[in-house]
């Protein structure tokens, strides 16, 4: 979508189940689905994804997409909050991993944050691998 990065080869070569996001509605963490690469189904916002007859399950890492990063690994999103609030209760529950898949021209100096935003474990761009600094 929009230009983003392409996720695909990332779920080609990974070797365990895959799951993808379903937007449940506004204001809603997102559920996920497993997929095992069945047709997927129109869903909100021009996205698509496992039909509900797919089992959900809940991932231990993530593929977030952003629409710029920053050194400290804040990402901006496109402003449903949805990463966010999923994140959140992910993190709450145990550990997950969020990696921002992105091309190296959506790092920005520096993002404004709330304290809602929850911050990537690592950027995944076209010119590397990004750590937070420090």
């Amino acid at each position: 979508m929009r230009g983003e990065a392409d996720p695909r080869p990332a779920m080609e070569a990974h070797d365990g189940p895959l799951c993808l996001p379903v937007v449940p509605g506004r204001g809603q963490p997102l559920v996920f689905r497993l997929w095992r690469g069945e047709a997927l189904v129109p869903g909100s916002f021009g996205t698509s994804h496992p039909p509900d007859s797919a089992p959900e399950v809940t991932p231990e890492v993530l593929i977030v997409p952003l629409v710029a990063f920053d050194g400290g690994l804040n990402r901006l999103g496109y402003g449903g909050g949805y990463y966010d609030r999923t994140l959140a209760g992910l993190r709450a529950a145990g550990p997950v991993t969020a990696i921002g898949l992105a091309w190296a021209v959506q790092e920005l100096p520096l993002l404004p944050t709330d304290r809602h935003d929850q911050l990537l474990d690592l950027v995944v761009n076209d010119r590397g691998i990004r750590r937070a600094a420090g």
